[in-house]
């Protein structure tokens, strides 16, 4: 049963980690082909680089929900830190 529950853990975090990699990727895309048009259009009124900086800090949030908080602030933090070190040291 703990090895079924351990691999929908995994699965989630899975998935959780495509689903901000996708929404990186659609930023970056996005962005460039924005900026793009604006410098070939009207590179005289720069406007682009307001889209960049609002969905920059969703894409900051998303990353911070994705590898930020749980990592932190997870009761079993330091306990998984100091098992990753000495099977690092060991291996």
């Amino acid at each position: 049963m703990e090895n079924n529950d351990s691999y929908n853990r995994a699965k989630e975090k899975v998935e959780e980690l495509k689903g901000f990699y996708s929404h990186l990727s659609a930023y970056i895309l996005v962005n460039i082909i924005l900026a793009t048009i604006n410098l070939v259009t009207s590179p005289q009124s720069l406007w682009f680089y307001w889209i960049t900086l609002f969905w920059g800090i969703g894409i900051l949030i998303h990353a911070w929900n994705t590898f930020g908080h749980r990592r932190i602030l997870d009761k079993n933090w330091e306990e998984r830190k100091i098992k990753e070190y000495m099977e690092k040291e060991n291996k």
